[in-house]
């Protein structure tokens, strides 16, 4: 890898942050919990490994932001009916209104952000 992609890397990774930080400023979340939030928008009742997988994250990770949006009361835990250690997860009352003041019109994106998913 050349000069050229790592500071092209360097620049992906900071505009990340700068999104991250704004979620947090304005939201009280980091991107993963924001990303938990959607992710169970869309796919209601999953388990934590499908909540990591969908993320791209270990299950430890996964866990951990789990625990986080759970603590918040932004998520709920539900016992599977079959096997009583299967715990699934699905969103809060709470959680919904919160993901809902997540407009992402009015998310403002950092350019280089902005250029790269105009590619797609």
């Amino acid at each position: 890898m050349d000069k050229t992609s790592i500071c092209k890397i360097r620049d992906v990774y900071r505009a990340i942050a700068s999104l991250e930080d704004h979620f947090q400023k304005t939201f009280g979340l980091n991107i993963n919990e924001v990303m938990v939030l959607c992710t169970l928008n869309d796919r209601d009742n999953i388990t934590s490994s499908e909540i990591a997988q969908a993320l791209g994250l270990a299950n430890s990770n996964a866990s951990k932001v789990i625990g986080s949006v759970e603590n918040k009361s932004l998520i709920k835990r539900n016992m599977d009916k079959s096997d009583k250690r299967q715990m699934h997860f699905s969103l809060s009352k709470k959680g919904m209104e919160r993901l809902s003041e997540i407009r992402c019109e009015d998310i403002c994106l950092p350019p280089l952000l902005q250029d790269i998913l105009k590619e797609k």
